[in-house]
């Protein structure tokens, strides 16, 4: 089996429907990887997403963070060059994804995700996969799982 270098940090986990609110985020620790990718998956959504964006910071805390740009959704770019847009209410079952080479970048990262004002709100799930670290994590813990399964290699 050959070993991978990546971790994976769940942000937000599944939990109940936001309405009109910030989502609970876990701050992404980038110490020792090169490459992060965000995934925001969405199920039920009545009304549009408010914000959506990276922020980063020297801090675990995030004081003093500022947005990267790139990743403001609503105002920077896609990856098509036109005007990225928010999750609407029709955005149900789709992941809106953020790539991030992190060279250069401060060492702590957070998504911010706001729900719009609807009659029920919004269902998100995010994850960040986490690339090229300097060791490779072998245990399930060390890659962020609770359980690791391993395929058998077939020859």
């Amino acid at each position: 089996m050959k070993p991978t270098k990546y971790k994976t940090v769940l942000v937000t986990p599944p939990g109940a429907i936001v309405d009109n609110a910030a989502f609970a985020t876990a701050t992404i620790d980038t110490l020792g990887f090169s490459y992060l990718e965000i995934f925001v998956a969405f199920g039920a959504m009545d009304i549009a997403a408010t914000l959506l964006k990276v922020q980063e910071s020297d801090d675990s805390g995030m004081s003093g963070a500022v947005d990267i740009v790139g990743t403001r959704v609503g105002t920077d770019p896609n990856d098509t060059g036109a005007t990225s847009t928010l999750p609407s209410a029709t955005s149900d079952n789709t992941i809106f994804k953020f790539e991030i080479d992190l060279k250069g970048r401060k060492r702590y990262l957070d998504l911010n995700l706001t729900g719009g004002d609807g009659t029920t709100g919004t269902y998100a799930v995010v994850w960040a996969n986490l690339h090229e670290g300097d060791v490779a994590p072998t245990s399930a813990a060390d890659k962020g799982a609770a359980q690791l399964m391993r395929a058998p290699i077939i020859s």
